[in-house]
């Protein structure tokens, strides 16, 4: 299940900016992530979400995991990396889209100035060219903000792990790692991800009611409810319904 599927829309809606709004030129964090690929041997990939482009740096761990490694960078036109993602044991990329949830939502809420201290840290399982799955680190970093606050560019690192799986089953963490820090989203803070209103539209959903019926049971407008599910879809970065119902659930949200 691709739970960030609509965050591609809510990143690429957002106001960018004139070009002198960012720090630096793409070319600085593009070298960047060719150094992670050549230095770590990782696989890295930086997300453009202005021009709703990715750069890949196959780094030697690329060979490892069924894919070509290469001095060049491999271009597409998302800011997702799908055939990376195909690879990933379908619990774990569950597990690791609602952590990167909860952390696009917290990013979006701090300075600016303390946003690149914060990064997420996954143990996952991927299928290596055998199709065999092996323990990955992913990291993930929102590496750049253009100075109205829209997030512009996000690096994810690939990385076999050293560690030995204790659990057949995924680990992650918010963590600075200026002070060591590690976040927990809190129960308070998935709560708030929707409203009250939303809440209701998506557990009427939950029960088979199409907008129609939702919309008489609720006493609003049909065009209301489908406002409220677009927002719904977006709030939970999924791309149906039915996805949202089942990471609500998961959320405790309804």
């Amino acid at each position: 299940m691709n739970i960030l599927h609509t965050l591609n829309e809510t990143l690429l809606r957002q106001s960018f900016g004139e070009e002198s709004d960012k720090p630096n030129d793409i070319s600085h964090y593009q070298y960047m992530a060719y150094m992670y690929s050549r230095i770590e041997n990782s696989i890295a990939v930086l997300s453009d979400m202005e021009a709703n482009k990715s750069y890949i740096y196959n780094g030697r761990v690329a060979a490892t995991l069924g894919f070509e490694e290469t001095e060049n960078s491999k271009e597409i036109n998302s800011i997702w990396e799908e055939d990376i993602f195909n690879k990933i044991h379908p619990d774990d990329l569950m597990e690791k889209h609602l952590l990167e949830l909860h952390f696009f939502s917290m990013i979006k809420s701090l300075p600016i100035e303390e946003r690149s201290d914060y990064q997420v840290k996954s143990k996952i399982r991927m299928r290596n060219k055998d199709g065999i799955y092996l323990l990955v680190e992913h990291r993930m970093f929102y590496v750049c903000t253009a100075a109205n606050g829209s997030l512009w560019l996000a690096l994810c690192l690939y990385n076999l792990s050293y560690d030995e799986p204790a659990e057949d089953k995924y680990t992650g963490i918010i963590i600075n790692s200026a002070t060591g820090a590690i976040l927990k989203p809190d129960q308070e803070s998935c709560n708030n991800l929707i409203t009250a209103r939303e809440k209701e539209v998506l557990q009427l959903i939950r029960k088979g009611k199409m907008s129609k019926e939702v919309a008489d049971l609720l006493a609003i407008s049909i065009n209301t409810v489908n406002r409220h599910r677009q927002n719904i879809l977006e709030k939970l970065r999924v791309s149906n319904s039915h996805e949202a119902c089942r990471i609500a659930e998961r959320m405790n949200l309804i």
